[in-house]
């Protein structure tokens, strides 16, 4: 991938992307009838969520793919699946409560895809703790992946949830059927919004596996220079 696309093309092609994005949000993008300019909130609320579930899908396929092979590039896969889905999905919680203030009058309810996707950032905070906290690193890395497929469980319920319960929001804005859908400019903006964080996801994606695996090759020669040393 260096060679079609050098990390330094890839971060000029991210930083130009995001200013793009932000130029659509707040000047391209018609201001909401009934909600204002506060709904220019849902094109970063909406992006976000949308990476945070694919990185907790990524998460789901690294997580399998260590458990049948145990290569290490698979467990770097997923680990920096979680890492990087975990700011977007804190992103998401966040913007949550900013656009739920003016238009419902708090700043967080109990509804069932808010609630679901607070499970979604618990469950990425849980991947990380065992990471972080298991001293052995292979078990770390296994009862991590063992997370990951299961906790996989709530994405599509996560996505589904404004379908099957009775939720604050009548129907899903997008793909709701009759009455639902976007100004064809929203459509846009908001495409070219989730375009510019999935260039970011996987620009710093990319570079976590660069430091995981520069990290496995120190530790190789500190082992290697022990070895020498004792002998």
């Amino acid at each position: 991938m260096d060679k079609l696309l050098p990390p330094r093309l890839h971060l000029i092609l991210t930083y130009v992307w995001l200013m793009v994005a932000t130029y659509m949000i707040f000047f391209y993008a018609p201001q909401e009838a009934t909600m204002g300019e506060v709904q220019r909130i849902f094109y970063i609320h909406v992006a976000s969520a949308w990476t945070a579930l694919l990185a907790y899908f990524l998460i789901f396929l690294g997580s399998v793919a260590y458990l049948s092979t145990r290569r290490d590039a698979a467990d770097d896969f997923a680990h920096g699946a979680a890492e990087v889905g975990f700011v977007f999905c804190t992103c998401v919680l966040v913007t949550g409560p900013l656009w739920a203030k003016p238009v419902w009058g708090i700043w967080w309810t109990w509804d069932a895809r808010l609630t679901l996707t607070f499970v979604l950032w618990l469950l990425f905070v849980a991947y990380l703790m065992l990471r972080s906290y298991v001293i052995n690193p292979g078990r770390a890395a296994v009862l991590a992946a063992v997370v990951g497929i299961i906790g996989f469980v709530d994405v599509p319920i996560d996505y589904m949830a404004i379908r099957w319960w009775r939720t604050q929001h009548p129907q899903p804005v997008i793909a709701g059927g009759e009455g639902s859908g976007l100004d064809p400019r929203m459509w846009v903006a908001l495409l070219v919004t989730w375009g510019a964080f999935l260039c970011l996801f996987a620009y710093l994606l990319r570079q976590y596996m660069r430091l995981a695996a520069l990290g496995r090759e120190v530790a190789h020669l500190r082992r290697l220079r022990g070895a020498n040393l004792e002998s």
